[in-house]
């Protein structure tokens, strides 16, 4: 597939949206909308059986979701993947993890953005202050144990998929 043009028809601090005109292979032509966001990471923190969850309303949809701590840099800067699993880490739990451990990648949503995030799984915990974004105040955090989360999960209580797809890539890696 061949781009022919492009144009940005909207952007914010936190994202682009693009519209592109493509020919196809058969000489065809159309167009993508592309949502285009930074490298975005996400930290499963984990002390032994717990793991440590934030809850926020999502605009979006409406409501309340827990999910892993994740996010992106300000101003749609590119970080360090790890940097960022750190920081997001921090400022949103409070937590600063002595062992911070690659899991993998997610496409977030192929089909309409251009977005990427790196999976890391932070262990050796400590506490530290808690430094969250002022569009973060009315998140909560806490710990879980695996078996509540897991019962969550099948109660579609928790049905954020990149905390559902990271939590498959920390079962595979415990595989290993």
């Amino acid at each position: 597939m061949q781009r022919i043009s492009s144009r940005q028809v909207y952007a914010n601090p936190w994202m682009t949206v693009r519209e592109d005109a493509v020919r196809r292979d058969d000489g065809s032509e159309g167009i993508y909308g592309v949502v285009d966001k930074p490298t975005a990471a996400i930290v499963i923190p984990r002390d032994g059986d717990r793991l440590h969850l934030v809850e926020q309303f999502r605009y979006p949809i409406g409501k309340r979701r827990w999910e892993f701590p994740m996010g992106t840099a300000p101003d749609r800067a590119e970080v360090d993947p790890a940097e960022l699993a750190a920081r997001e880490l921090a400022e949103e739990t409070g937590l600063i993890a002595g062992h911070m451990e690659f899991l993998g990648d997610l496409d977030l949503a192929p089909g309409t953005s251009s977005q990427r995030e790196h999976v890391y799984l932070a262990t050796d915990l400590r506490e530290g202050p808690i430094s969250r974004e002022h569009s973060e105040q009315d998140m909560r955090a806490r710990w879980f144990r695996i078996a509540e989360f897991e019962d969550m999960v099948r109660r579609s209580e928790l049905v954020d998929a990149q905390t559902l797809a990271a939590y498959l890539l920390m079962l595979l890696r415990a595989r290993t």
